[in-house]
């Protein structure tokens, strides 16, 4: 059974940082991500990794956050720098084994002065 547990959210000032952990068990994953969802808005695309490394980032989020896994451990990490209100929504850790996509419970992080 496929399970994903995230950690590290929290209330951060703006311009602060988190870092964001997901531990994936249960299979082997190709590609995994983060996603995250404000209060009314879409679920979004935040950054993904595959299992060789190549990352792909949301371009509101480039050059602040950087997203990294650990194979051996089936963890997805989300280092999140310089920190803005707007990034304010529940982060999702995503994780894709063939032929299906997996989600983990969600951890809230809050920017706020």
């Amino acid at each position: 059974q496929v399970q994903l547990v995230e950690s590290g959210g929290g209330l951060v000032q703006p311009g602060g940082s988190l870092r964001l952990s997901c531990v994936a068990s249960g299979s082997s994953f190709s590609v995994m991500a983060w996603y995250r969802q404000a209060p009314g808005k879409q679920r979004e695309l935040v950054a993904s990794i595959m299992r060789g490394g190549f990352t792909n980032y949301a371009g509101s989020v480039k050059g602040r956050f950087t997203i990294s896994r650990d194979n051996a451990k089936n963890t997805v990490y989300l280092q999140m720098n310089s920190l803005k209100p707007e990034d304010t929504a529940v982060y999702l850790c995503n994780a894709y084994a063939f032929p299906k996509d997996y989600w983990g419970q969600g951890t809230q992080v809050t920017v706020s002065s």
